[in-house]
C-alpha cells in the first residue's frame, strides 16, 4: 500500500474534490496535533482547579492549627488559674475556719432542699 494513501480510501493520492493530496499520515499527525492541543487545555484548567483546592486546604491547615495553638495556651494557663484558686481558697479558710464550716452547713442545708422538690 501507497504511504500516500488518503483514509478516504479512494486510491488515486487526491481527495474527491480533485485539490492536493493529503496524505494519511498529515491527516494523522493534525489529529494528533488536536488531540495533544485538547489534552493540554485540560490539563491546564485542571491544574488551576487543583491549584485552587490546594489553596482552600491550606488556608484550612492554617486555621485549624491557630485554633489549636489557641486552645493549648488557654489550657495551659488553666493549671496556674486553678493553683491560685485553691490558694486563695486555703488561706480564707485559715483566716475564718468555723465561719467557713458555717457557711458550708448552710449551703448544703439549701441543696439538701432543693433537691426534695
Amino acid at each position: 500500500m501507497d504511504r500516500s494513501t488518503t483514509l478516504s480510501g479512494n486510491g488515486n493520492n487526491s481527495p474527491p474534490g480533485g485539490s492536493n493530496p493529503i496524505p494519511a499520515g498529515a491527516r494523522v499527525e493534525s489529529a494528533a496535533m488536536a488531540a495533544h492541543q485538547t489534552v493540554d487545555k485540560v490539563a491546564d484548567r485542571a491544574t488551576v482547579q487543583v491549584d485552587r483546592l490546594s489553596g482552600t486546604a491550606h488556608r484550612a491547615v492554617n486555621t485549624a492549627a491557630d485554633a489549636a495553638t489557641s486552645a493549648a495556651t488557654w489550657a495551659s494557663n488553666i493549671p496556674d488559674k486553678a493553683n491560685k484558686l485553691t490558694e486563695a481558697a486555703c488561706t480564707s479558710i485559715r483566716a475564718r475556719p468555723i465561719a467557713t464550716v458555717a457557711g458550708a452547713l448552710v449551703v448544703g442545708y439549701l441543696l439538701g432542699r432543693l433537691a426534695r422538690l
